[in-house]
């Protein structure tokens, strides 16, 4: 039996959470803390267009709920032109990405790991010490990041990355983790309770936000096709028009 996501929603085979029977004041300073903590959601992406394609609708989804959402970009991802300087592409994409989190209500936190190179990068800059800190402050209930099956291989870093720092929270603070597919139309090895989200009321958004990557205007016809066939195949599974699939693994 499917149990239902406070955003979307049909979580496949999730397993049933316990729940406490210890009272608490909800007019607590602490209550009011767990109560916001209860918002967050962290959505980590390889390059700046990666949360939009992988994520978006549900994005909007939980803006909708009035969850903060914050979007960890790796990479700017200045080898897409390789003819400009790169400080210039670097302030194109940020910009691009800015506006594109405006449609969908979240907020960014860039990096600067070069493309190709993410794992020795990340320890070069302790990227997993300054992101525990983040993710220690914002207490996520929920992660969403890259699948282990897509073949970019800045994908594969930033999943084995996400969950290195998994590994060095303290058990209460472990959230959910969630992964998304960009350039893997199926998934084959990937065997999870599957978290199925409605997005027929914010698909349109999600495309929209793609659409502010005006430099990857010659790049977005293929994303966009297979954005859109997966949105409808998994919309499918739940009998709507449109939806986003995620498998948890943690």
């Amino acid at each position: 039996m499917a149990n239902k996501d406070s955003a979307g929603k049909v979580s496949k085979n999730a397993t049933k959470a316990k729940t406490s029977s210890k009272k608490t004041n909800v007019n607590s300073p602490k209550a009011n803390k767990n109560k916001t903590n209860q918002r967050n959601i962290i959505v980590f992406g390889a390059h700046s267009d990666d949360f939009v394609l992988g994520a978006g609708g549900t994005i909007a989804n939980y803006r909708k709920e009035k969850k903060n959402i914050t979007c960890i970009v790796f990479s700017y991802g200045e080898m897409s032109h390789p003819w400009l300087k790169e400080k210039e592409v670097q302030k194109m994409r940020e910009k691009e990405a800015q506006k594109a989190s405006e449609v969908l209500g979240c907020k960014i936190i860039f990096f600067q790991l070069k493309e190709g190179n993410f794992m020795e990068g990340a320890m070069q800059q302790d990227i997993v010490k300054t992101i525990l800190k983040i993710v220690k402050q914002k207490k996520p209930i929920k992660v969403f990041t890259h699948s282990s099956e897509d073949p970019h291989p800045d994908h594969k870093a930033v999943n084995t990355l996400t969950l290195q720092i998994y590994e060095e929270l303290e058990d209460n603070l472990k959230p959910e983790v969630y992964v998304y597919s960009v350039w893997n139309p199926v998934e084959f090895k990937t065997k999870a309770p599957a978290l199925i989200i409605d997005i027929t009321e914010t698909f349109k958004k999600k495309i929209e936000a793609f659409r502010k990557f005006k430099s990857q205007k010659v790049h977005t016809a293929y994303p966009i096709f297979i954005a859109t066939y997966r949105a409808i195949k998994d919309g499918f599974r739940i009998r709507k028009r449109f939806a986003e699939k995620f498998f948890r693994i943690k």
